[in-house]
C-alpha cells in the first residue's frame, strides 16, 4: 500500500501526449455531415487501435443518441468505451469546413476530439475527457490548431499543457 505514482495520478496530471500519437492527428479533415465525421474519426481509430470501424463507429453513435458531445464554441468530445481497447486511446481532427453537429450552443464543429476507453476505465474516462475540454478551452490553443494543417504542430499544441504556460 504504497504512495507511489500511480497510473491514475499520471492520469490526472496527464498530458494529452499520453492520449494521442500524431498519426491519430487529422489535420485537415473533409467531412459534410456529422454522420460522415463520425465515420471517418472510426476508421482512423480502428487503424489505431486493431478494432473493427463499425464497432468503434456504433459505440460512438449510440453514445450520440444519448445526446450530442457538441460542447461549444466548435469543438466535440464524442466517445465511448469499448472491449477491445487496450488503453485510453485518442483521434484529433481539425475539419476543413465546420459541420453541423447539434452541439450545445447550436454553433458547427470544427475541431474534434474522438475519445476511446476500454470498458473497465471507470473514472480514467472521465478524468481523461476532463483533462481534453480544459486543453481546448483555452482560446489561444484553439486559435492555433485552427490555424494550422501540421499534425505534428496540432500533436504539439495539444500535448503543451498549462505547465508550460503557468503564468
Amino acid at each position: 500500500m504504497g504512495f507511489g505514482r500511480s497510473g491514475r495520478e499520471r492520469i490526472l496530471g496527464m498530458d494529452l501526449s499520453d492520449l494521442i500519437e500524431v498519426q491519430a492527428i487529422m489535420p485537415a479533415l473533409k467531412a459534410n455531415s456529422k454522420k460522415q465525421l463520425l465515420q471517418l474519426l472510426a476508421e482512423r481509430a480502428a487503424a489505431i487501435t486493431g478494432l473493427p470501424e463499425r464497432e468503434v463507429f456504433d459505440t460512438i453513435l449510440q453514445r450520440e443518441r444519448l445526446g450530442s458531445t457538441g460542447v461549444g464554441n466548435g469543438i466535440a468530445i464524442p466517445h465511448g468505451k469499448l472491449p477491445g481497447v487496450k488503453s485510453i486511446t485518442g483521434v484529433f481532427a481539425r475539419l476543413e469546413t465546420p459541420v453541423e453537429f447539434e452541439s450545445l450552443d447550436d454553433q458547427p464543429v470544427d475541431l474534434v476530439f474522438l475519445l476511446l476507453a476500454p470498458e473497465g476505465a471507470g473514472a480514467d474516462h472521465l478524468k481523461a475527457l476532463s483533462r481534453i475540454a480544459r486543453v481546448l478551452r483555452d482560446p489561444d490553443t484553439v486559435a492555433k490548431i485552427r490555424g494550422t494543417r501540421d499534425a505534428a504542430a496540432i500533436h504539439a499544441l495539444l500535448s503543451d499543457t498549462q505547465t508550460s504556460h503557468a503564468a
